[in-house]
């Protein structure tokens, strides 16, 4: 597996990210608080995570939800996956939502998130008067009848 260098600064006493398994495919992300809070059914809150990035050109990272969570207590992420690019050099922040029927608490140091780093290009638009043909054509949600 390709590996790619990623320059992170530790803004507060939080665990680094790390792979958990040979083959994963995301880094975990932790909770970086000064003290743990409640996130109620419905409620959403920004989680810093105590590291910033300085990813490579080219690249971008993206914030996704923990499967753990989301199945054990509905805690998901608003905007998944959540978009870090290779400029920004802000503190990370993952933004939860608990979907869940129970209040959920956030402690310092729990895995909150998952990030995984790709591989992105940047798009050249060109107007034109007319696009090329396809079966599909202009259907939309729902065209095909599922």
């Amino acid at each position: 597996m390709k590996t790619i260098p990623i320059r992170i600064k530790r803004l507060r006493s939080t665990p680094l990210p790390c792979y958990m398994t040979e083959q994963a495919a995301g880094v975990d992300l932790h909770a970086a608080l000064e003290e743990e809070f409640v996130l109620h059914p419905g409620e959403r809150a920004l989680v810093p995570t105590g590291i910033a990035v300085e990813i490579p050109s080219g690249f971008e990272a993206q914030v996704r939800p923990r499967s753990g969570l989301a199945l054990r207590h509905g805690i998901a992420l608003v905007n998944s996956p959540g978009t870090i690019d290779a400029d920004y050099r802000g503190e990370i922040g993952v933004i939860v939502i608990n979907h869940g029927n129970e209040p959920f608490t956030i402690k310092d140091g729990e895995r909150i998130a998952q990030m995984v780093f790709a591989r992105c290009e940047r798009a050249e638009f060109i107007e034109v008067d007319e696009l090329g043909d396809t079966a599909r054509g202009a259907g939309g949600f729902g065209h095909t009848g599922r």
